[in-house]
C-alpha cells in the first residue's frame, strides 16, 4: 500500500490482538492509536474513509467519522452473523457501504438494512505458488513419494506459541507411525519474535523443517495441512490443500465466547460450504494425539484426501466472485463517491 502512495499513520499490526481477555492489557496502546487517527482525520479532512476489518476498533472510529461528516465504506464485513448481532443497529447508522468477501454475507446484511455488495475474496486473485509442486518439493528437500505435512500454528506470536506444543507432539506421533516430512510454515521473522528457539531441539527430533515467508509454497506442495483456523485455511482451500483446522484461546475468552458465538462451525471453509468438509479441533478437543490420529486417518484413506480436494474446489469457486475483488471494491467506492457528489450538489 505504501508503494501506491498510502501514508501509514497507524500500523495495522498494532491492532492485531486475538481473544476477549487478551486484549485488555493492550487497550491503552490501542486507544492511543485511535486518537492519533482522529487527529489526522481532523487535519486532512478526507472525502471518504475506507475501513478494513478490526471491527472493535473501526466501528468506534466510524461513529466519530460520521459525526465529522466523513462517509464510511467498510471492507471485510464484521462477522456479526456469527456473534455480536447487537452491532447491527450501529452499523446501519455509521456504515454507508459494506463490501463483503464471503458469498453468504451480502444477503445477510441486505436483509438487515445495510447497503452491502459481495466483491469476492481478495486472496482468490493474489494467491499463487512460485513454482510447480515437484520443483517446490525439490527445493524443500522432500522426496516425491513421502507425505509432506504443513504445520501452520498461526500468524501472531501468542497464538503460534499456544498451538506449537500440540503441533510438535502430533508430528512426533505421526513420525513414529509412518514415514512423513513436516514443514513449520511461519510469517517472516515470527520465530524470533515469538521466541521459538526453545523448541529447536524438538523440531530436529521430529524432522520438522522451519520455513518463514513461504507459506503459499509450502501449502502448494503439501499433502495435508494442520492449520490454525483463520485466513490460512482460506489460503489452503484456494491452493487445494486438504487440511485439519484447530484453534485454542485463553480459557476465560473461550467461556465468554461460547455465550456469544452462534455458528455451526469455526472454520470459514466449513461455514462457506455449509457442512463439515474440514475436520475441526477447537479448544478442549485440540491435542497432539487428536491431531495425529485424524492426520493418520486421512493419509491412510485413499479416498479421503481426493474427496476433500473436490469439496475445497467448490468453496474456492464460491469465493472467486465475478471480477477481481479489488477492482470490484474500487468500482463500488467510485460509484459511492459519485452518488455523494450528486447528493451534495
Amino acid at each position: 500500500m505504501r508503494a501506491c502512495g498510502v501514508d501509514a499513520v497507524v500500523e495495522s499490526e498494532s491492532l492485531a490482538v486475538v481473544g476477549l481477555v487478551e486484549v485488555v492489557r493492550h487497550i491503552p496502546r490501542i486507544y492511543g492509536e485511535y486518537r492519533k487517527l482522529l487527529r489526522e482525520v481532523k487535519r486532512r479532512r478526507p472525502e471518504v474513509a475506507i475501513l478494513t476489518d478490526s471491527p472493535d476498533f473501526h466501528l468506534r472510529l466510524a461513529r466519530r467519522l460520521k459525526r465529522m461528516g466523513v462517509p464510511v465504506v467498510y471492507l471485510v464485513a464484521p462477522q456479526v452473523w456469527a456473534w455480536r448481532k447487537d452491532r447491527l443497529p450501529a452499523m446501519r447508522r455509521v456504515i454507508d457501504r459494506l463490501l463483503c468477501i464471503f458469498p453468504f454475507e451480502e444477503d445477510f446484511f441486505t436483509r438487515h438494512g445495510l447497503a452491502a455488495s459481495y466483491i469476492g475474496h481478495p486472496l482468490t486473485r493474489l494467491i499463487r505458488p512460485s513454482n510447480s509442486t515437484g520443483e517446490l518439493r525439490r527445493r524443500f528437500g522432500v522426496e516425491a513419494n513421502t507425505p509432506l505435512i504443513a504445520l501452520l500454528p498461526g500468524s501472531r506470536s501468542g497464538e503460534a506459541m499456544r498451538h506449537l506444543p500440540e503441533l510438535i507432539e502430533a508430528a512426533e506421533i505421526i513420525g513414529r507411525r509412518r514415514p512423513a516430512r513436516f514443514i513449520l510454515a511461519l510469517p517472516k521473522g515470527l520465530a524470533d519474535r515469538a521466541g521459538m528457539g526453545t523448541f529447536r531441539e524438538r523440531f530436529s527430533r521430529a524432522s520438522i523443517q522451519l520455513q518463514e515467508g513461504q507459506t503459499w509454497d509450502v501449502l502448494a506442495c503439501a499433502d495435508l495441512a494442520l492449520a490454525a483456523s483463520g485466513t490460512v485455511t482460506i489460503e489452503a482451500c484456494l491452493l487445494g490443500t486438504p487440511m485439519i483446522a484447530f484453534y485454542r484461546v485463553n480459557s476465560l475468552s473461550w467461556l465468554l465466547g461460547k455465550l456469544l458465538v452462534r455458528v455451526p462451525f469455526y472454520s470459514m471453509v466449513n461455514l462457506i460450504a455449509g457442512r463439515a468438509i474440514v475436520p475441526e479441533f477447537i479448544q478442549g478437543r485440540l491435542s497432539g494425539p487428536a491431531l495425529a490420529g485424524e492426520a493418520l486417518r486421512l493419509l491412510g484413506d485413499p479416498q479421503a484426501l481426493p474427496e476433500m480436494r473436490r469439496e475445497l474446489g467448490k468453496v474456492a469457486d464460491a469465493l472467486a466472485g465475478g471480477e477481481d475483488p479489488m477492482d470490484a471494491a474500487a468500482t463500488c467506492v467510485g460509484h459511492f463517491l459519485k452518488e455523494e457528489l450528486v447528493h451534495v450538489s
